[in-house]
């Protein structure tokens, strides 16, 4: 009983460690076109998001639903297994951070959680059923979605302004990314706060101390909240950039119009329970809202590579989460502390390459120093 309720402090812990990591890597999903337009300062801009992140917790918790009773089978699963998810988890958003690659914090979540689930348990520990309804469709809708509507806002904000003194549009614009980034970011907290919740949940289901298809405790809800918020307050400013200014280039009017879009398409996706991407929605507003000004750069080359890591987090996180439950599994206490230490030794290793290297506050809206090499623009000429 006693090692139970050591590896259920640690899982706890850790997925709390993972909530910290999911709120510095989606910073950007709220505040890089506001950073990037000069709406709001870069410390500003995080420290609002942080907070918000923190009240959007406790909007809604129906996302934490879907995963602690929707995508593995509760009764199958294991607090070693969900360790060897979260430590996935963890390692992708580090090295994607490294990189500066806005890819998805939830899909690496659920793919670690879906490989460990599947080497623990087996296949039948993970309903595939859920994981295409409530992940996989999604994840391709959404960002589709997104793009199309921030590409029609985009477009009809110009239309509209066309005969104003583009001093005064600017100026009014930015005041409106004041509410709207600060819309994305309630409802980022909305959202992916309850994927932590969700995992906690979990955890505490498969040791006995909640019933099945029990909801996260108010303590689980304020602790994720707390974690993702000052994961985002830290900022993942090496995102922040790829996303501000890597991505394509951000007037006000389109930073206004991405924001929007991303906001109504995650909130309606927390309230149907669909534990979608915010990056995803986030970066195809903001491609969309490229698209939708004549003579945007938008470049593709870092588009692309977008794409790619969209494709490859989770079975590349599954992967991790795979491997670590089966040392867990079958060398126990032993395999647990292996995986453990090989994991934060990993992580202290990315930490240190990323010295070499710093983005903060300070340089994040530097365009020439943008994160992903290789990232030529090239014009689009679409709409007024």
């Amino acid at each position: 009983m006693d090692h139970i309720t050591f590896l259920v402090a640690v899982v706890i812990v850790t997925a709390l460690a993972f909530d910290f990591t999911n709120g510095f890597h989606d910073t950007a999903n709220a505040m890089a076109t506001s950073i990037a337009t000069g709406a709001l300062k870069p410390r500003t801009a995080v420290l609002i998001s942080g907070v918000l992140n923190v009240v959007g917790a406790f909007l809604s918790t129906e996302v934490a639903k879907t995963i602690s009773g929707g995508i593995v089978a509760d009764a199958l699963v294991t607090p070693g297994m969900i360790f060897a998810g979260l430590v996935g988890a963890i390692l992708w958003n580090l090295l994607t951070w490294l990189v500066g690659l806005p890819s998805s914090s939830s899909h690496a979540l659920f793919g670690g959680l879906i490989g460990a689930v599947w080497v623990g348990a087996g296949a039948h520990g993970v309903h595939f059923d859920k994981v295409v309804e409530k992940v996989l469709i999604p994840a391709v809708a959404s960002p589709v979605v997104a793009g199309v509507a921030a590409l029609l806002a985009t477009y009809l904000a110009y239309r509209l302004t066309s005969r104003a003194r583009t001093e005064s549009v600017t100026k009014g614009f930015q005041i409106g990314q004041v509410a709207s980034a600060s819309l994305v970011s309630l409802a980022h907290g909305t959202n992916d706060a309850q994927k932590t919740m969700g995992v906690i949940t979990l955890t505490l289901i498969s040791a006995g101390a909640l019933g099945h298809d029990a909801g996260p405790p108010l303590w689980v809800i304020a602790a994720a909240g707390l974690a993702i918020g000052l994961g985002t307050y830290v900022g993942g400013w090496r995102i922040i950039r790829t996303m501000g200014k890597g991505l394509t280039e951000i007037q006000s009017p389109q930073g206004f119009a991405a924001e929007t879009a991303s906001t109504t398409v995650i909130l309606t996706s927390a309230h149907l329970g669909f534990a979608l991407s915010t990056t995803q929605v986030a970066s195809g507003s903001i491609l969309g809202a490229g698209l939708g000004r004549r003579l945007a750069e938008v470049r593709w080359g870092v588009a692309g590579r977008m794409v790619v890591a969209w494709l490859i987090t989770l079975p590349a996180a599954a992967l991790v989460g795979g491997v670590s439950a089966s040392v867990v599994t079958h060398g126990g206490d032993l395999g647990t502390a292996v995986v453990a230490l090989t994991g934060a030794a990993v992580a202290g290793g990315i930490a240190l390459v990323s010295r070499r290297n710093p983005v903060s506050a300070h340089n994040v809206n530097d365009a020439h120093a943008v994160a992903i090499r290789g990232a030529e623009p090239a014009r689009v000429d679409t709409a007024a």
